[in-house]
């Protein structure tokens, strides 16, 4: 891959990992419930998503996914239905008892929360088909397309490893803020109506008809 040609996927990654999406919010509320290095698990199970979406992509599988209704219909509301899942789990989640500066946050089993990253991103079928319209544009035919199409990998991770470190620590910081068990549950029932909110973005989805 030309280095001009990277430079411009680079600033692509930056844009596409820093928009507000599911991941984001999943980044978000791990920060929140279990603080930034544990919580950060979560970050690593989305990268093994993200992943999984480049190798789909390369294998020339999205082609199929984007072409085929049942397949992205079955992926499709099947991120839905977690989503909302995660949104319950959120609503419910019980206050600390100990709210001072010094409180100890829950234990989140780090296996738990890498798999709640992947699903969140391997649930997404938009985000394949988006990836099949846009990475093919950074792909030059006439060069090997494993090497160009690790580049391009190594690149979206390293890039949405450090904007969801971002979104992981901005939200373990805020739950220090946070002092009564009032402003703990409303931080959790923002936290759902934001993953019911990416639901229903992802339920308006349509798989583009050519």
């Amino acid at each position: 891959m030309a280095l001009h040609t990277w430079l411009g996927f680079l600033v692509a990654c930056w844009i596409i990992s820093l928009s507000p999406g599911a991941g984001a919010i999943a980044s978000m509320s791990s920060g929140l419930q279990y603080g930034f290095w544990r919580g950060y698990w979560n970050a690593i199970g989305l990268q093994l998503g993200l992943a999984l979406q480049i190798a789909i992509v390369a294998a020339g599988v999205g082609a199929v996914l984007a072409t085929s209704a049942l397949a992205f219909s079955l992926i499709k509301w099947f991120g839905v239905v977690y989503l909302v899942w995660l949104a319950v789990k959120q609503w419910q989640a019980v206050p600390a008892e100990l709210l001072d500066s010094d409180a100890p946050r829950p234990i989140g089993r780090p296996l738990s929360l890498v798999m709640r990253g992947f699903l969140v991103n391997a649930s997404n079928p938009k985000a394949v088909v988006f990836m099949l319209a846009v990475l093919p544009q950074f792909i030059d035919p006439q060069r090997p397309l494993l090497e160009q199409y690790l580049v391009i990998g190594v690149t979206m991770v390293v890039v949405d490893l450090i904007v969801m470190a971002g979104y992981t620590g901005l939200a373990a910081r805020v739950l220090r803020m946070l002092r009564t068990p009032r402003q703990q549950r409303l931080m959790n029932r923002t936290f759902a109506s934001l993953f019911v909110g990416a639901a229903a973005l992802l339920a308006t989805v349509r798989r583009a008809v050519a």
